[in-house]
C-alpha cells in the first residue's frame, strides 16, 4: 500500500498559477504511474492528468491541455500539478492517485489506481 498526502490547495483568481503536490509513502518501489483526479461539487470524479513513474510519459484530459503540466521526480516519491491560466470551471476538489500493481483499466480511468490521497482544495474565483 501507498500512502499518498497533497498539498499546494488554495483560493486563487482566474488566470493565475498553483502547484499541488503530491507526497507518496510506504511501498513507493512499486508504483507504476500516479494520476490527479478532480472532483466538483455534484459533479462525478473527472482524470486530470497522469504519468508513469519509470518513463515519465503523461497523458492530459482536454480541458486542461495546455494549461496544466504533470511531473515527478522519483527521488523525492513525489508528483506534481503545475496549473497555469486557471478557469472558476477548475475549482475542485483535487486527487491524487498511485498505480502500484497492473490493473486492467487505463490511467484515465479511477479504476486504475489503487491508492487515493484525502484531497485538496483549489477554488479560482475573482
Amino acid at each position: 500500500q501507498v500512502q499518498l498526502v497533497e498539498s499546494g490547495g488554495g483560493l486563487v483568481q482566474p488566470g493565475d498559477s498553483l502547484r499541488l503536490s503530491c507526497a507518496a509513502s510506504g511501498r513507493t518501489f512499486s508504483t507504476l504511474a500516479m494520476g490527479w483526479f478532480r472532483q466538483a461539487p455534484g459533479k462525478e470524479r473527472e482524470f486530470v492528468a497522469s504519468i508513469t513513474w519509470s518513463g515519465g510519459f503523461s497523458i492530459y484530459a482536454d480541458s486542461v491541455k495546455g494549461r496544466f503540466t504533470i511531473s515527478r521526480d522519483t527521488a523525492k516519491n513525489t508528483v506534481y500539478l503545475q496549473m497555469n491560466h486557471l478557469k472558476p470551471e477548475d475549482t475542485a476538489v483535487y486527487y491524487c492517485a498511485a498505480r502500484t500493481r497492473t490493473v486492467e483499466p487505463p490511467l484515465t480511468r479511477a479504476g486504475g489506481y489503487d491508492s487515493w490521497g484525502q484531497g485538496t482544495q483549489v477554488t479560482v474565483s475573482s
